[in-house]
This record gives C-alpha cells, sequence and structure tokens, in this order.
C-alpha cells in the first residue's frame, strides 16, 4: 500500500489545503493527514480543533485519515511506515525552504520521499495566516475555506473580539 503523510499546522485548513489532499489522495492508497504540534507556537485552534475540523472538511475523501503528532515529520513518517511527505507549494519562495526541509529529511529518512505539489493558480497567494488576518477583521473569506472553517474562524473571533465583527 502506497501511504503519504500530509503534514501541516492547519490552523486553519484552507481551500488550497484540501485541493493539494485531494490531488494527493488521487495518487496514493491512503493519506494521513497529520496535525503537527509545535509548543513554541500558539495557534488560534487547539491541537483538538484542529484534528476535527480536518475530520469535517475531509470526510468525503474515503482514503483520507487524519491524526496528529510532535516532534520531526519524516519521525512521524517512518513510524508509520508511509513511503512519501506530501508538501504543497504556492510560489517559489516556499521552494527554498522546502527543498533544505526535504534534504535534510532524506538524509534522516533515506526511505522516504517527499513529493512537491504546485498549488492551482487561484490559491498560489492563499496561506492559513492570511485566512486569519482577514477574518479577524471581519473581511469576507467565503472562498478562502471551507464553509465550516468560515462559520467556526467567525464563532473565534466573536468570542476573542465580541462586538468587532
Amino acid at each position: 500500500m502506497k501511504l503519504a503523510i500530509c503534514p501541516g499546522s492547519f490552523d486553519p485548513v484552507t481551500n488550497g489545503h484540501v485541493d493539494i489532499i485531494k490531488r494527493a489522495a488521487l495518487l496514493f492508497d491512503h493519506i494521513i493527514v497529520a496535525v503537527s504540534v509545535n509548543s513554541g507556537k500558539k495557534p488560534l485552534f487547539t491541537e483538538k480543533e484542529r484534528v476535527e475540523l480536518l475530520k469535517s472538511v475531509l470526510k468525503p475523501f474515503n482514503n483520507v485519515s487524519v491524526d496528529s503528532f510532535e516532534g520531526l515529520t519524516v519521525n512521524y513518517t517512518a513510524q508509520k511506515n508511509a513511503q512519501a511527505i506530501i508538501r504543497g507549494l504556492r510560489a517559489i519562495s516556499d521552494f527554498e525552504n522546502e527543498f533544505q526541509m526535504a534534504l535534510t529529511n532524506k538524509k534522516l529518512q533515506p526511505k522516504v520521499e517527499t513529493v512537491f505539489m504546485m498549488a492551482q493558480a487561484q490559491w498560489s497567494f492563499l496561506s492559513s495566516s492570511v485566512v486569519k488576518e482577514v477574518a479577524s477583521f471581519g473581511g469576507c473569506i467565503t472562498d478562502l475555506v471551507p464553509p465550516l472553517i468560515e462559520k467556526r474562524l467567525k464563532e473565534k473571533f466573536s468570542a476573542l473580539h465580541p462586538g468587532k465583527n
């Protein structure tokens, strides 16, 4: 079975993420979308919330499951006996960092391949950070995230800033 890990913070998941996962699911028998937990970062959504949101959004994909992990992605990938790590690239600016990570991962786990997938042009500008910033000011994110994510972002920012949105 060809198994791949699609890691990320997914804080929150965007339509760009969903597109990469959907396309990767056509290439592999199974994809584990893995929420990375970084104790040095303060995400908007908790680990549990991100996992739950991803499970809801990705429910239509039969060969996709959701998990979370802490530590090196390549170690998690090896632990799950996966053959590949899926990484999305939006622009050339993403490439340098991703290339460096891929080479480091190859050194640490030679049997694990990194598969780069280019974002479709319509999502090439999109990031979770952009979505959060727009949502925090009450901007329209309807075309940027799945409907459930839009709803949850509005709820989250309303709770953080009552009366602002």
